[in-house]
């Protein structure tokens, strides 16, 4: 089974992808998890340029065609071998996240958006989506108590946009959503890590029928 989380900057994919992780495990499946955009060598390299602060002057055009290029990578040699030797890959971001980015915040044609999409994942399309929501202002002041307090490189290209590319973004997720409800799973992203941890876990394991 391929899932995938999405949501905006700061809704808590990752410690919930982590959290479901180890549920999954305790169960004895066998499970891959990676995120987009990275994965692999190659993606991960893509992955500094797109969110690194210092290359505000990349086009949105030049944006959207580096991350189709991290996802086909990603794709062909992360997630579809996995899926072929029986794994359930859960991936932070995928496909939906370059339609609310690009399409709904940057406001690129989300046709071209689909076709580049379509072309990236070879086929490989998710079973399950788990939106995780919040407001736009709960999210941002997260996202950036991470980064302050992050040794790393700091990957606040998206977190330094406008409230309005933000909100235009969570419009766009919601927009999604309500599209193709029997993929999505739409969570209060707003809630405690405990609260929102036991409604994922129920809306995977009805899904995986445990």
């Amino acid at each position: 089974m391929f899932i995938t989380f999405e949501g905006i900057e700061g809704c808590g994919k990752t410690t919930q992808v982590k959290l479901l992780t180890e549920k999954l495990a305790e169960l004895k499946l066998r499970v891959a998890v990676t995120r987009e955009p990275g994965g692999c060598r190659i993606s991960d390299r893509i992955r500094e340029i797109l969110l690194d602060a210092e290359n505000s002057s990349l086009t949105p055009l030049a944006e959207l065609f580096l991350y189709a290029a991290a996802r086909a990578q990603h794709v062909q040699e992360v997630i579809q071998p996995a899926l072929a030797t029986g794994k359930t890959v859960i991936c932070d971001r995928f496909t939906d996240a370059t339609l609310a980015y690009q399409g709904y915040g940057r406001n690129l044609d989300r046709a071209l958006i689909s076709r580049l999409n379509d072309e990236a994942v070879d086929g490989t399309l998710p079973d399950l989506t788990v939106l995780l929501d919040c407001p736009v202002e709960t999210g941002l002041e997260r996202a950036f108590s991470r980064i302050n307090s992050c040794n790393g490189a700091r990957e606040e290209r998206f977190e330094l946009e406008s409230i309005q590319f933000h909100q235009r973004v969570r419009d766009g997720y919601l927009a999604l959503a309500a599209s193709q409800p029997a993929r999505f799973v739409t969570i209060d992203g707003s809630k405690s890590i405990a609260e929102i941890e036991s409604a994922v876990a129920a809306a995977v394991f009805k899904r995986l029928k445990l």
